[in-house]
């Protein structure tokens, strides 16, 4: 989750156009076009398979110290305590509620860079998470420990956050404690090409669960979901998650957004350093000076901008667009991940062809696709067909796509090489929580700690 900014002496919003402005300048030309790529991961104790607590010798504060000092990063803090780590041109370390260590990637111009950045970052965690006997897994979903055995770290946002999940669903604090997701942020050229984009990436997200699924067990055991992180979403908070079905009406831009951004309730506002509990609040009232937790104050942009990184849909518009519907995994699908959706999104071509898979699906169709894919992945029935042929349409226009940017390697090749695990997955028909089934049910003889062993990065 993003780093507030404190902007107390900041100028207060003057009117909504304001709040257009915000997410409409960040379109930019197709040349300045960049690839930001965000990974949570697991954190475990190598010798009991525990997830860390953030105080101690071998905790996740220890560790953020740790990289700090060896690798050049500078520390964030949240009162006394290091909650980032940040380092030009190479984005932000971050913690999630349970100590999931989150790389925020830099905005870079191809999939080999961000695999370069990926590849670092991991070699990096790993050469200090060795020396404290740490280690770090990718899934979707914690697959062996309970709700109540998972730590919370030492965030404002979090203890906030942690008091009103519950009143809005069961799964809320699941959702912070135990899930990991990789995702994709990617630019617009213009308020028509946001529409575009928005429309075609929200109804193909399911496929993209379907692909990257991997996330089978809860409490050491089979759940009988392909995806139990996608499942967790749907009882979570419906004010700020879903599909979002009026992306897809006449007429949708950035006021439409705005609109349902405003009735967002708020979760916090950012002051002096520390958070300022507006749990269920009106943003409508805080820009006419009635916010109950701050009378007589407006919003700055800046709270704007914390406000918007407080909805959850399969799709976020912040001044880009941000793909949320994968699980996390190894190092190959979190390259993965960005090369699907650059090659659908960046290519007009390709975005075409896209759209014309998907542009006559009904509201119907699409949250059925949302509400199956979670439980039977790629065996999702869709217009006659199972999701897999589908999936595999997709990967050929995103393939095309990436051919014809035809940014290269050292080796000559391009960036259709990082579509290769989801290509091999839909020929066999088997998805990464399959293959996890499939051990845990022969080699590993349902002992779920043989997944922290073999599947760490």
């Amino acid at each position: 989750m993003s780093s507030p900014t404190d902007s107390r002496n900041a100028p207060p919003i003057s009117d909504l156009g304001e709040l257009v402005d915000h997410l409409a300048q960040g379109a930019r030309p197709v040349e300045q076009w960049r690839i930001g790529t965000e990974h949570e991961k697991f954190g475990f104790r190598s010798d009991d398979l525990r997830a860390p607590t953030y105080e101690g010798p071998r905790g996740i504060g220890a560790l953020l110290d740790g990289i700090a000092e060896r690798y050049g990063w500078e520390r964030a803090f949240d009162g006394e305590h290091v909650v980032a780590l940040t380092r030009p041109g190479a984005g932000s370390i971050t913690l999630e509620p349970a100590g999931q260590l989150e790389l925020s990637g830099a905005q870079l111009e191809t999939i080999h860079q961000t695999c370069c950045e990926v590849e670092c970052h991991l070699r990096e965690v790993r050469s200090v998470a060795d020396e404290l006997g740490l280690g770090f897994l990718g899934m979707g979903f914690q697959p062996k420990w309970k709700r109540e055995d998972m730590p919370w770290m030492p965030k404002g946002r979090y203890g906030l956050m942690r008091a009103y999940m519950p009143t809005r669903g069961k799964l809320g604090l699941d959702m912070m404690t135990r899930t990991c997701t990789v995702q994709v942020n990617l630019d617009v050229g213009s308020e028509a090409d946001m529409v575009r984009k928005f429309r075609v990436s929200l109804a193909l997200q399911p496929v993209a669960t379907a692909l990257f699924a991997d996330s089978p067990f809860t409490d050491g055991v089979p759940n009988g979901y392909q995806s139990y992180r996608s499942q967790v979403w749907t009882d979570t908070d419906p004010d700020r998650t879903g599909l979002l079905d009026f992306v897809f009406e006449d007429g949708f831009g950035y006021e439409r957004y705005v609109d349902y951004m405003l009735d967002v309730p708020m979760y916090f506002v950012y002051r002096d350093g520390g958070y300022v509990d507006a749990l269920g609040q009106s943003f409508r009232d805080f820009l006419g000076g009635r916010l109950p937790a701050l009378p007589g104050e407006r919003p700055t942009i800046s709270d704007w901008a914390d406000h918007l990184t407080t909805a959850f849909p399969e799709v976020r518009l912040k001044r880009y667009l941000e793909m949320r519907g994968a699980d996390s995994g190894p190092w190959n699908r979190i390259c993965a991940l960005p090369a699907l959706w650059v090659g659908l999104l960046y290519d007009s071509v390709a975005l075409d062809a896209a759209w014309e898979l998907c542009k006559d699906w009904t509201l119907a169709e699409r949250h059925h696709l949302r509400d199956q894919v979670p439980r039977l992945g790629l065996r999702t029935r869709h217009r006659g067909e199972h999701l897999r042929a589908l999936a595999e349409r997709v990967l050929a226009i995103s393939a095309e796509g990436l051919r014809r940017r035809a940014r290269l390697n050292r080796n000559g090749a391009d960036e259709r090489i990082y579509l290769e695990p989801l290509l091999e997955q839909v020929v066999a028909g088997i998805s990464p929580a399959d293959r996890k089934l499939a051990l845990y049910h022969g080699a590993w003889g349902g002992d779920i700690d043989r997944v922290f062993r073999e599947f760490a990065y």
